[in-house]
């Protein structure tokens, strides 16, 4: 399977970090960005890559020649004029016969990418996307996918002012089928994010987000670059391939991030609770994912159909993406063991091992995110919360008292080690 190396681009939002070099060539704990990835795809069997090289590119060239220092092979295509991310992809359609990854040159990336080739796989997928939260969507490309993850349709900044939508952002990292390659006209300037792949979901291929919370960020600004380099040297990078198990922190939706209101079963009802997105956006940066479990009887109810509900949680991570926050995943129960309600759908007034106390929200989200329960915390604001988080396994679990003024905040400080 070939990797494909984008890296033509001239950087000149980041030339003050070193203008005689290509951005892919700038060095981060003592190497190129480019040989960051390289090591990366090699240690996922990967050794067959071409790199697209444009800006200062017989530099690229002269330093990596055919790989073999690194046990690769490397070919070479040279942009005569600036392509875009999309346009020599165009003139690489003989080279390119099977599945291939792309990856951009300014990017410090640590996934499993056997597991998105797996899922990319299993979906049959033309186009995979490596999509995640981020702390500021409001500004970025985002994507709708459906349950299955499925692309729906593309979202791409400059936004519409008062859009609402879940925080998955297009992270620039991909698994293309040759069939993307048709829709890419030869020779033409374009972009993969908004040329090529919103054509293909126009035409019915199959295109999929695989969602990460693993490490992924480019080099676009010096103050990104001096980030990224510290998240390198201090393991940040490492640890957050999935392959590792991390700890998260469970978080109760209603009277925990958001004001309670007695079956609230509308998004225009919704209100963060002061100090919630500070709180979490203290979760965003340390190695806990913020996981959110929410019991929801307002479906065995028929208040709210499950429209509705992704409706009010799409405007609850837009309002955190405002604050610069986001939560990595949301799980809920839609059950409710006690009938008798005339509009109820009896099809969810069902005993579950989902709804709180039972586990069951937090042993699924450990399953799926590889989450260590043992270095884990509940934060809740009822006793049920507590009780799910010690039959899981957390560390420990903490009920908040939602009278009292940023009780979330001051939990995850303690938590954190921070002086409350």
């Amino acid at each position: 399977m070939k990797t494909v190396i984008i890296a033509g681009g001239q950087g000149t939002r980041i030339a003050s970090v070193n203008n005689e070099i290509p951005k892919g060539m700038i060095p981060v704990a003592g190497k190129p960005i480019i040989e960051h990835e390289l090591e990366l795809c090699l240690r996922h069997g990967l050794s067959d890559f071409i790199f697209i090289t444009g800006y200062l590119g017989d530099q690229i060239e002269a330093y990596f020649g055919d790989g073999k220092r690194w046990g690769a092979h490397i070919t070479y295509f040279r942009e005569e004029h600036p392509m875009g991310t999309a346009g020599a992809l165009g003139m690489l359609k003989d080279l390119l016969q099977d599945d291939f990854f792309v990856l951009y040159g300014d990017t410090i990336v640590d996934i499993d990418m056997h597991a998105m080739l797996d899922f990319h796989n299993h979906h049959h997928a033309d186009a995979t996307l490596f999509v995640h939260p981020n702390d500021h969507p409001y500004d970025s490309d985002l994507v709708d996918i459906d349950a299955e993850g499925r692309v729906r349709r593309f979202l791409l900044k400059p936004h519409a002012e008062g859009l609402i939508s879940h925080n998955m952002v297009n992270a620039s990292l991909f698994i293309f089928s040759p069939r993307i390659l048709e829709e890419i006209e030869k020779g033409r300037k374009s972009h993969i994010e908004k040329d090529v792949l919103p054509r293909c979901l126009e035409k019915g291929m199959r295109l999929y987000g695989y969602v990460s919370f693993e490490y992924i960020k480019d080099m676009g600004t010096p103050d990104r670059y001096h980030a990224v380099c510290a998240d390198v040297e201090n393991g940040t990078v490492a640890r957050r391939n999935r392959q590792n198990l991390r700890p998260a922190i469970f978080l109760d939706r209603d009277g925990t991030i958001t004001e309670e209101i007695g079956l609230l079963h509308r998004a225009d009802q919704l209100r963060l609770i002061e100090g919630a997105g500070e709180a979490i956006r203290l979760i965003n940066g340390s190695d806990f994912l913020a996981i959110v479990v929410t019991n929801q009887p307002v479906i065995a109810r028929n208040l709210c159909s499950l429209e509705e509900l992704d409706d009010i949680h799409a405007t609850m991570e837009t309002m955190l993406g405002h604050e610069h926050a986001y939560v990595n995943a949301i799980y809920f129960c839609p059950h409710h063991p006690d009938g008798g309600y005339p509009e109820e759908r009896k099809e969810y007034k069902v005993k579950c091992d989902c709804r709180k106390p039972a586990p069951g929200m937090l042993l699924q989200a450990a399953k799926e995110w590889n989450i260590n329960l043992a270095e884990s915390y509940m934060i809740g604001d009822s006793q049920r919360d507590v009780e799910a988080g010690e039959r899981a396994g957390c560390k420990a679990s903490v009920r908040i008292n939602t009278n009292q003024p940023n009780a979330l905040l001051d939990a995850v400080r303690e938590i954190l080690g921070f002086e409350v």
